[in-house]
């Protein structure tokens, strides 16, 4: 038999939550309100204050607020995320149950995360244990696989908090810093020409070569002499290329795309003036634009707050933990509230064909979460 929170993450599978993103302009089965009206509507049924706040047309964040019994002297956040990537086989949006696990897409990423959150809530305000002078929010916000549009709109709209809670597969682990990330396109230009007289042109292909040994060569190796405690080292990967339009044509242009991991010594802005440098000293011209257009900054949490070493204690927890991919609490954290992640599931099963979350996790979750907002003051 299921429990509470295991029939919830069944449900809200079975809602899909495909990021617009990722499907074909005019694509209607995306978006994220059809999850965002379950979670008000259990919400609400608990006795939570809760409201929509529509961020993109059709999609708002959902929140869900419950008040403590006396004045608000603190104020606690649970941020999950509604949206999930999307899948070829319609079947991945039907939830299925076997081996103990719960598949379809969005389980681990991050629904489990949302239907533990939610549990742990609603059981709260049912029940005795409602904090004296601290509000709980959980805000499940839209867009994080894609620009965070739901997180920067929280970030911005001036709430506080002494703590976010991100829900995230960590495998039931407290992260309080995961790395920075930062998409650039790189092109050369060249001059073009007839084919059989390639000296008459200057192949912006052949620059772009020398660019991509720079990246993956001496400037990795640079990379590879800096360090975080638990982050490792940053890297870079060139993911994609594109040049030229024909076999007889000298190529006048040429354009990769980059992957660059910060770690939270580093901004974007010195990444690319170390890269625009290394290109220099190697007599290379070359125009960088960045891809996302918001800032994706690497996050680091003291573990020492109060509230962190709390959870870390009920997540049974000695020491804290980094995680190499970027997600919502550094947006949160750029804003002055301290973040950590925390959620059942493992990153390795997310965006993958057959998603799953191992259902011990989403209740071990629930029930670490309920006892970390029952220690609230």
């Amino acid at each position: 038999m299921l429990t509470a929170s295991q029939r919830l993450l069944r449900d809200l599978i079975a809602l899909p939550s495909v990021n617009p993103a990722f499907l074909p302009d005019g694509d209607r089965r995306g978006g994220e309100r059809a999850v965002a009206e379950q979670v008000a509507a259990t919400a609400a049924k608990a006795g939570l204050g809760v409201r929509l706040d529509e961020v993109l047309p059709g999609r708002p964040n959902v929140v869900a607020i419950l008040s403590p019994r006396g004045r608000r002297r603190a104020r606690v956040l649970l941020v999950p995320h509604l949206d999930t990537v999307g899948a070829e086989d319609p079947g991945a949006f039907i939830p299925r149950l076997g081996a103990g696990r719960m598949h379809g897409r969005g389980a681990c990423d991050t629904k489990g995360s949302l239907a533990a959150m939610l549990t742990a809530l609603t059981r709260l305000a049912r029940g005795q244990g409602r904090p004296a002078s601290t509000e709980v929010v959980l805000v499940g916000v839209i867009d994080e696989e894609n620009h965070q549009a739901g997180s920067r709109a929280l970030a911005q709209g001036g709430l506080t908090a002494d703590l976010a809670i991100v829900g995230e597969p960590t495998r039931l682990r407290v992260v309080t810093a995961h790395k920075g990330n930062l998409w650039l396109q790189i092109e050369t230009r060249g001059k073009a020409a007839h084919g059989c007289n390639p000296d008459l042109g200057h192949n912006a292909i052949r620059d772009m070569a020398r660019v991509v040994e720079l990246l993956e060569g001496p400037y990795a190796k640079e990379l590879r002499r800096r360090n975080h405690p638990l982050l490792g080292r940053p890297t870079i990967n060139v993911g994609t290329i594109h040049g030229g339009v024909q076999p007889n044509v000298v190529p006048d242009a040429c354009q990769i795309t980059v992957d660059r991991r910060m770690l939270p010594a580093e901004n974007e802005a010195q990444v690319r003036r170390e890269m625009l440098a290394h290109f220099r000293a190697a007599g290379l011209r070359a125009r960088l634009v960045d891809l996302r257009g918001v800032p994706c900054p690497a996050l680091e949490t003291s573990p020492e707050l109060p509230l962190v070493r709390n959870l870390l204690r009920v997540a049974r927890q000695r020491v804290s933990t980094g995680v190499d991919y970027f997600c919502d609490a550094a947006v949160l954290a750029a804003a002055g509230i301290p973040s950590v992640v925390f959620g059942p599931g493992n990153i390795a099963q997310a965006h993958t064909r057959d998603e799953w979350i191992a259902l011990k996790q989403v209740e071990a979750a629930t029930r670490m979460l309920g006892g970390f907002l029952a220690g609230l003051d």
